[in-house]
């Protein structure tokens, strides 16, 4: 868009009456009045910010606080900025009406913090650094910003007056600032009355760049009708041309808003401290999503956000996102919209499963094949709801399918483990994911490992709603057999497993998957402190399932519990012939810690 120019008459009348002939037509030879010619007026010079986005998949920002984040996020989307806005570190309502007007101009938004006495007074501030290297003309300051602590470059206070803010910037009478639609507290907004803390950054991720829209301030001068764009360039109007330029130090360089930045979206966790830097990431156009763990797989409405958007580049705000590795394979995750059995796609905590053990048509071996898959699901079902009504987590129904069954014959292989087929359970597997029911496929491998007969069922594995159960008690050494002892494994060979499953689970973009370690003994799993459980794409869970009288069954569980491996979830399993006597829900989730995981054998 073209600027505003001064019109030719106005800039007769300007230059006074003793130039004024110099606007009267000339004679032409034939007596006739000639056109016009007035005296040519200069294009004024119009600024436009260069802006930018990242070129990797995913960025954390470094930051210690507020203005170092600040300045982050300036130096990643932009480039250079004619204009900068800024608002002292401690004052948040300052920063409201600051992150308006940057958004509005299309300006990033930096902060200044008086030196730390004890820090290195050599140092220069952020702040003032970032200024430097975008080359701003003038900064917009808002609040108790110390002039010379900028650096050399032109200042200019912000108008408390919104009517004064909009001839300033060069918006017109009609296109002046407004307020923000927030009907649970309308009065307030109209009163340019701060907004609840809690609000604060959800009004700044809903302003639109160009839109002169202001937080704080007065109200004078505030249309009563919906605001429309502002006129580009933003600068001093035609009318207000004459008075500005008589005083250097209230004037605005024209500006234009460059083209917006597309393909990315930037992710908070929702502190105050992310306010400015989220009114820069809304200065160039960028969307911008709460994540308030950190994770952006834990929360739905994220997900769903993230799977409408499509962003190449995600930018996260707080060290809580990690690395931008980790944020990178999150975000992709996320962005598919695939959710688990209620909601998200991490697994703990806000959840809890209740499950059927067995195998489809084998009844002996547990409650899941007494009956057919459809009969399973209403069995599920109905046994989760009996937990609903005892916890404010999400109870989700489950299935513990086993999928290679202890053998007391060798076998063609010697392994002493029966595999069922793939496609026995893929029916189950699909009926249940349209059920919202979650799956754990679990492993008795004889002797053989664990990893192999994992890869076995990787078809399944490859399913949103499955995870994977290892039963050590089942897994024998080269001269055991089954029944003679209870079998082991070592905290290495679970970490094949570990390093297996998560990688499958990250380069697929699965939710976050449950692999369960089943043990009543300790010697069941040596070493297993080493057990890795720091691979965020699973959850590790120990599940106590031995059986008995319920003293016995509280003393192997509080013995399981000493020493434990860290980030560990905890599963209990109720038999319903062997426990004397078997625990009712209420019963169950008095056991402390309260399970993550319950099955029924």
């Amino acid at each position: 868009m073209r600027p505003t120019t001064f019109r030719a008459a106005a800039l007769c009348l300007a230059l006074g009456s003793g130039l004024l002939l110099g606007c009267t037509p000339d004679s032409d030879p034939d007596g006739g009045r000639a056109t016009p010619s007035p005296t040519p007026t200069p294009e004024p010079t119009v600024h436009v910010a260069e802006v930018r986005l990242p070129d990797d998949p995913a960025v954390v920002l470094p930051g210690d606080g507020p203005v170092e984040l600040a300045a982050a996020t300036s130096a990643a989307l932009y480039l250079s900025a004619p204009l900068a806005v800024v608002a002292p570190a401690d004052d948040v309502d300052a920063q409201r009406r600051a992150a308006s007007v940057a958004v509005a101009v299309g300006a990033p938004m930096l902060l200044w913090d008086a030196p730390d006495p004890n820090g290195d007074s050599s140092a220069p501030h952020p702040t003032e650094v970032e200024l430097e290297r975008l080359e701003v003309l003038t900064v917009l300051s808002v609040g108790d910003v110390p002039v010379g602590g900028l650096g050399d470059v032109d200042v200019v206070e912000v108008p408390a007056q919104d009517d004064q803010l909009a001839d300033l910037l060069g918006w017109e009478a009609d296109t002046g600032p407004g307020t923000t639609d927030r009907p649970e507290d309308d009065d307030a907004a109209d009163a340019g009355e701060p907004a609840p803390a809690d609000d604060v950054l959800t009004e700044v991720v809903a302003l639109e760049r160009g839109r002169p829209v202001l937080l704080g301030g007065s109200t004078a001068g505030r249309p009563t009708a919906e605001p429309s764009p502002p006129p580009s360039p933003t600068g001093a109007s035609d009318d207000t041309a004459a008075a500005t330029a008589t005083d250097p130090e209230n004037t605005v360089p024209l500006t234009e808003l460059a083209e917006p930045v597309e393909g990315g979206v930037v992710l908070t966790t929702g502190e105050e401290t992310q306010l400015a830097a989220v009114a820069t990431a809304r200065s160039v156009g960028l969307p911008v999503l709460t994540a308030p763990s950190g994770d952006p797989r834990r929360d739905s409405a994220t997900i769903q956000d993230l799977a409408g958007i499509s962003a190449d580049t995600v930018i996260g705000l707080s060290s809580a996102f990690g690395h931008s590795q980790s944020l990178a394979w999150k975000a992709a995750t996320a962005a598919t919209g695939v959710e688990l059995p209620g909601g998200g796609q991490v697994l703990f905590p806000g959840r809890r499963m209740v499950a059927l053990y067995g195998t489809p048509t084998f009844p002996a071996l547990g409650l899941l094949g007494e009956q057919d898959v459809d009969a399973s699901i209403a069995r599920a079902q109905a046994l989760a709801a009996e937990y609903q009504a005892l916890t404010d987590d999400v109870v989700v129904p489950a299935f513990e399918m086993i999928a290679t069954v202890a053998s007391a014959d060798a076998g063609a292989d010697g392994t002493y483990s029966n595999k069922l087929p793939v496609e026995t359970f893929v029916p189950w597997v699909e009926a249940a994911q349209e059920a919202g029911v979650y799956v754990v496929i679990d492993l008795q491998p004889g002797r053989t490992d664990f990893l192999t007969q994992a890869r076995l069922y990787e078809q399944l594995l490859l399913y949103p709603n499955v995870g994977l159960a290892l039963d050590p008690e089942w897994r024998l050494a080269p001269d055991q057999v089954h029944l003679r002892q209870i079998g082991s494994v070592g905290a290495a060979e679970i970490n094949t497993v570990v390093d297996y499953l998560a990688e499958l689970t990250k380069e697929n973009q699965l939710p976050q998957k449950l692999l369960i370690l089943h043990q009543f003994t300790l010697r069941m799993i040596s070493d297993r402190a080493s057990v890795d459980t720091s691979r965020e794409e699973l959850a590790v869970l120990i599940h106590a399932d031995g059986q008995g009288s319920q003293p016995a069954k509280a003393d192997t569980w509080n013995a399981l519990r000493r020493d434990a491996p860290p980030r560990v979830w905890w599963g209990w399993k109720n038999f319903l012939d062997e426990d004397t006597p078997m625990l009712t829900p209420e019963q169950t989730f008095q056991v402390q810690p309260v399970p993550d995981f319950v099955s029924y054998q």
